[in-house]
């Protein structure tokens, strides 16, 4: 099954007060940790969202899509199209989130790996029963997500169809994601315990 990838770096980050991909963990910048944990050889095509051409030209060094999102104030709904967009005719795409830096690239391609086992089931990597990021959706789910509009992203989409969703199971640390300045420092201070 050809299966895409997008990984979404096109938000403003209002709540974290710049652009937080670009802020330091860990002695890089949080964007190359997300576009690090993408386990390219599962997918048929990386689609990397974003309103930031120097996101664009480290997409390009992975040799991923970039795709130029010139209206983040759309919401989310617009990032999900342009990436659908981009990567084409798939039997399932994976939507990624770029403020997760501890996701590691073994447990994405772990995640591809059981959806491909159920490959009609929407798929969340969770902990504890808490669904998190990323989520596979296969091609079923397509329309629902282009019909998406301003801030409605793949959540309202799988509320609609729990009964169809799988839960793959991952350490907590690795869905926590970085919405502020000191969520992000306080990630920075477990995973050296970790």
């Amino acid at each position: 099954m050809r299966i895409g990838c997008i990984v979404m770096a096109a938000g403003d980050a209002r709540r974290f007060g710049e652009n937080k991909l670009a802020v330091d963990f860990g002695g890089k910048p949080l964007i190359l940790w997300a576009l690090e944990a993408v386990p390219a050889e599962r997918f048929a095509a990386v689609a990397v969202v974003t309103q930031y051409s120097e996101v664009e030209e480290l997409a390009r060094e992975f040799g991923f899509l970039p795709v130029h999102n010139p209206h983040p104030d759309w919401g989310i709904s617009h990032t999900i199209r342009l990436g659908l967009e981009k990567v084409g005719d798939c039997g399932a795409a994976l939507f990624q989130v770029s403020d997760q830096p501890l996701l590691r690239r073994e447990t994405v391609a772990a995640e591809v790996d059981f959806f491909l086992e159920h490959p009609d089931k929407l798929v969340g990597l969770s902990h504890g029963g808490v669904r998190g990021n990323p989520c596979i959706f296969p091609a079923a789910y397509f329309p629902e997500l282009l019909a998406l509009t301003e801030d409605h992203g793949g959540s309202s989409v799988i509320r609609r169809h729990e009964e169809d969703l799988l839960l793959f199971e991952a350490p907590a640390q690795e869905l926590e994601d970085a919405d502020t300045r000191c969520a992000l420092l306080a990630m920075a201070e477990k995973s050296r315990l970790v």
